[in-house]
């Protein structure tokens, strides 16, 4: 019984996990993203959080591709 206590446990931190992006801009450069980027409608630009924990705003138009790691 506690090994099923364990693993649901463990199952459900592992929902709780945000995803990791790679935001490819139309210049080129890959951007890694953690969790989805939203876009802010009043500016047009993508914001997200970086690897390295740093908010970042890059604009809407600038944005080839956005892919969920």
């Amino acid at each position: 019984m506690k090994h099923w206590i364990i693993v649901l446990l463990c199952l459900v931190g592992l929902a709780g996990c945000s995803s990791e992006y790679i935001i490819t801009t139309t210049d080129g450069q890959m951007l890694t993203s953690d969790g989805k980027p939203q876009l802010d409608d009043d500016t047009g630009m993508i914001e997200f959080t970086d690897s390295e924990g740093r908010r970042q705003q890059i604009p809407q138009s600038a944005v080839k591709q956005m892919l969920e790691r």
